[in-house]
């Protein structure tokens, strides 16, 4: 219990310091990143995250770290397929990158608070409700095979539910306004584009940890572990935009290893009361699906870019 509460607070000591570099690093480039930066900020945010791990060996043991180091896996794959949404709600509302970096900070700080929440009634359910973890393992299967038979669409956030409460709630002026969450006109106040964007933001985070969450609770009931290794995957999200904005189209087969590895994860749950897989196998196996989507999306663009 000492250990816990030491690493509760190293963590959120690191990840204050880290969002504050990250804000005034990206507030720096003014939502212009190269990719070429972009690659740098991930590759210290992916550093940053194995530092931690590091960390929780030396204070919890290796099992402990494993579990982090695996839901950290599974909650960056999906963190990486989910980047594409954002970059199509962006599309949409027509955000100057110079506002982007604001809005994916607020959308990130909304994810930490609602993580927080989802994380600890999920570990209940499955505390208290022995037959949750099923309904865990079926929900991520149908997610699997969903991702495989269905069509890529089109985002169309005016069809949202939570944006159109939001807009009976406050009027929204469809306009940037230089950056800030409300205006006033005539007396009256409205809601700009970039508040909308962080709403639907939001939104879609809230359907993203119906997946992320009982992938990673597949893994240990920890709530710090499984917190945790959210956290560190969410709060890079800014850098691993900025990346993805750019390479947006190269990585084809990325959504199929998703899938595999949802579809993996629920099985994994569906069985656990009869077979526990060892951590270091479920690890070495999502790395590997991973590795194989990514590789295989590289060796098509390399073939594309021959012909």
């Amino acid at each position: 219990m000492i250990h816990h509460l030491y690493l509760w607070i190293l963590f959120w000591i690191v990840v204050i310091i880290a969002l504050g570099l990250d804000l005034f690093i990206l507030n720096k480039h003014h939502g212009h990143v190269s990719i070429k930066d972009a690659s740098v900020m991930v590759v210290a945010w992916v550093t940053l995250a194995l530092c931690f791990g590091g960390v929780i060996w030396l204070a919890s043991g290796m099992q402990s770290a494993l579990e982090f180091f695996t839901g950290y896996v599974i909650e960056y794959s999906l963190s990486i397929d989910n980047m594409f949404v954002f970059i199509m709600i962006f599309s949409y509302f027509a955000i100057p990158k110079d506002h982007q970096p604001k809005a994916l900070l607020w959308g990130i700080l909304g994810a930490v608070v609602m993580r927080f929440i989802f994380i600890f009634i999920g570990v209940q359910l499955i505390t208290r409700f022995t037959f949750m973890i099923y309904i865990f393992g079926v929900i991520l299967i149908y997610t699997a095979i969903k991702m495989l038979v269905g069509r890529d669409e089109q985002i169309d956030p005016s069809k949202n539910p939570i944006l159109k409460l939001f807009k009976k709630i406050l009027p929204i002026n469809e306009t940037i306004h230089n950056g800030n969450f409300f205006i006033k006109e005539n007396g009256k106040l409205f809601a700009t584009t970039l508040l909308a964007t962080v709403v639907v933001i939001e939104a879609s985070d809230l359907v993203f940890a119906v997946d992320s969450i009982p992938a990673v609770l597949a893994v240990t009931q920890d709530t710090f572990i499984v917190y945790t290794s959210n956290i560190f995957a969410i709060i890079g999200l800014r850098s691993l935009y900025f990346l993805l904005s750019g390479m947006a189209n190269k990585f084809e087969y990325l959504k199929y290893g998703i899938a595999a590895v949802l579809a993996f994860v629920g099985a994994k749950m569906l069985v656990s009361h009869y077979y526990k897989m060892p951590t270091v196998i479920s690890l070495l196996t999502i790395v590997i699906i991973l590795g194989i989507a990514v590789s295989a999306s590289v060796i098509k663009n390399k073939k594309a870019l021959k012909n």
